[in-house]
């Protein structure tokens, strides 16, 4: 096992190109690192620089991550290394924690480690993973000239919060404050500067916490705002793509419609452990 160095990550961030769409939450976040932003990770493979497995972890020396719920995030091209990892003192199975956007396929064997364990272990969220390959193809988008699209800041932190399917706590709080501060956003606001719809950007990169604000929905402001920082993001080196959750069929299809596509064959998972 190894912890990557400064230098290491941006080998990194190169090599889990090769391995898209499945690395995409870990490139994400390895993205994200080699740009600065503030983080409360530490970054862990098998080997290097010949990989087979990657895993974001919690640095516990840094006291950013204990501001967070922890959450640990994986990639991996062998599944017996990835157990042997899992199974061995690369992550604390006695805290509580989720395992972020991971590949499906892993599922019966994170069971058998969990239950060798003796550990609770759930699924939190089935999702499509869309990618969206050329912004250049969005569809052209009439903006009528009383749409004013700017973007966040901290003063919408609560009105994010409170909204945000997850949110409305302190750690709800804590996060979208994080996300506004250090990551792309992207609103639409009235005539008195309020944001009535809103696009964030995740700490890995992923397009989230879409809203429109119920008396202003229907008038096409989610699409509007995926092509724009959509555009925004590729223009600046980001991947474009995004989770869904596999009983949000509303989402689906505009993320479809806007030309964001998908392996068929490829799910990610959430799970809760410990909980």
């Amino acid at each position: 096992m190894k912890i990557l160095t400064t230098e290491e990550l941006k080998t990194m961030e190169a090599s889990l190109k090769c391995y898209f769409p499945q690395s995409l939450k870990v490139y994400g976040h390895v993205f994200s690192i080699n740009r600065n932003k503030p983080h409360g990770l530490e970054v862990v493979v098998d080997a290097w620089p010949d990989f087979k497995t990657i895993i974001c972890r919690p640095d516990l020396k840094n006291k950013r991550s204990a501001e967070y719920h922890k959450t640990v995030t994986v990639f991996s091209t062998d599944e017996d290394n990835l157990r042997t990892m899992l199974s061995g003192g690369v992550i604390d199975w006695n805290e509580a924690f989720l395992i972020g956007g991971i590949d499906a396929c892993h599922h019966a064997m994170l069971k058998e480690i969990s239950a060798f364990r003796l550990v609770s272990m759930r699924i939190y969220s089935l999702v499509h993973l869309m990618t969206l390959q050329d912004p250049g193809q969005l569809p052209d988008l009439t903006v009528n000239r009383h749409v004013v699209v700017s973007s966040l800041n901290e003063s919408h932190v609560d009105l994010v919060n409170n909204t945000w399917k997850f949110g409305g706590n302190e750690n709800g709080f804590r996060i979208v404050r994080k996300l506004i501060t250090d990551f792309p956003s992207c609103c639409i606001t009235d005539d008195k500067g309020n944001p009535i719809s809103w696009v964030l950007v995740y700490d890995y990169c992923a397009l989230g916490l879409l809203y429109t604000l119920p008396e202003h929905r229907g008038k096409g402001y989610a699409k509007i705002l995926i092509s724009s920082i959509s555009k925004s993001l590729r223009a600046q080196g980001y991947p474009v793509y995004c989770y869904i959750e596999e009983e949000n069929k509303v989402s689906y299809r505009l993320f479809k419609g806007l030309g964001f596509t998908e392996k068929p064959t490829y799910r990610a998972v959430w799970f809760d452990v410990n909980y």
